[in-house]
């Protein structure tokens, strides 16, 4: 499926799960990280969730994936993103909750500034301070691959290695297979986007709280530490889990069904 209206005349590419019956649960809106796509989602949560009768939707932002504009892709900025999430969730209506992983994370959050939403979900997310700590960390704690992420950074995912993916995304029991397949799908992402996720286009927290937010994190995540999860639970008022066992693209590695019990259970608990 794909959207495009006046106001955005890029065609969005959206891929759908629908329930086998229809039923009164509200619409999910899953938004990727850095690099990656709607695919990402494709590979387990679209259908778990509309197998408990979510209407899931998991969209590309303009120039990821089989969206447009791959031609200016290094022109886009954060705010481009939001207009994209803004232009589907207005299709979807009202009651659309939103789910964003890692990049995506802070695309839901800049969102939130916006249009308050039922809940929300943060998945491995860049904080709401931006990345600049995160990779502070990363630089003291692992410097040979805080070296290895800023060449695929700037240069493109193209010059990494299974063993960087494996050490950044991945936890030890993901095969060589899922590592791969993530891999050869994995794109270059806007160097604009990565300087306003850094520090150029943060979010007011104030605004972002309005919405009941859960902030999951992955014990393995070694872009986006525990400890920062945390925090940004913490100035969200947000509650919060740590999910064992599982590396920062929890959504797509062993272990996915445990990370998406839990989102299930909170949707729940919120009554949707």
């Amino acid at each position: 499926m794909f959207l495009g209206s006046a106001a955005a005349p890029l065609e969005l590419e959206v891929i759908s799960r629908l329930p086998a019956q229809a039923g009164d649960k509200p619409p999910l809106l899953f938004v990727h990280g850095a690099f990656a796509g709607a695919w990402c989602w494709e590979e387990h949560f679209l259908d778990f969730f509309a197998g408990l009768g979510y209407p899931s939707y998991a969209l590309s932002l303009r120039g990821h994936a089989g969206s447009a504009g791959r031609d200016r892709l290094h022109w886009n900025r954060l705010a481009d993103y939001v207009t994209d999430v803004a232009e589907v969730a207005v299709g979807l209506g009202e009651r659309t909750i939103l789910i964003g992983h890692s990049m995506g994370g802070m695309v839901v959050q800049k969102y939130l500034e916006r249009t308050p939403a039922p809940a929300a979900v943060l998945m491995c997310s860049v904080p709401p301070s931006g990345l600049m700590w995160s990779s502070l960390q990363l630089m003291w704690r692992d410097p040979m691959l805080w070296m290895e992420m800023g060449v695929i950074t700037h240069a493109g995912p193209q010059y990494g290695s299974r063993s960087l993916a494996r050490r950044a995304l991945f936890s030890p029991d993901a095969p060589d297979a899922v590592v791969d397949r993530l891999m050869n799908r994995a794109q270059e992402e806007s160097s604009r986007v990565l300087a306003d996720l850094t520090w150029a286009d943060l979010p007011a927290v104030t605004l972002v709280r309005r919405t009941p937010l859960l902030v999951l994190g992955a014990e393995h995540d070694a872009l986006v530490p525990p400890s920062e999860v945390l925090e940004t639970a913490r100035r969200l008022g947000a509650e919060c889990e740590i999910v064992p066992r599982v590396a920062h693209v929890m959504m797509f590695e062993p272990g996915w069904d445990r990370v998406a019990r839990r989102v299930a259970g909170w949707l729940a608990r919120q009554g949707h």
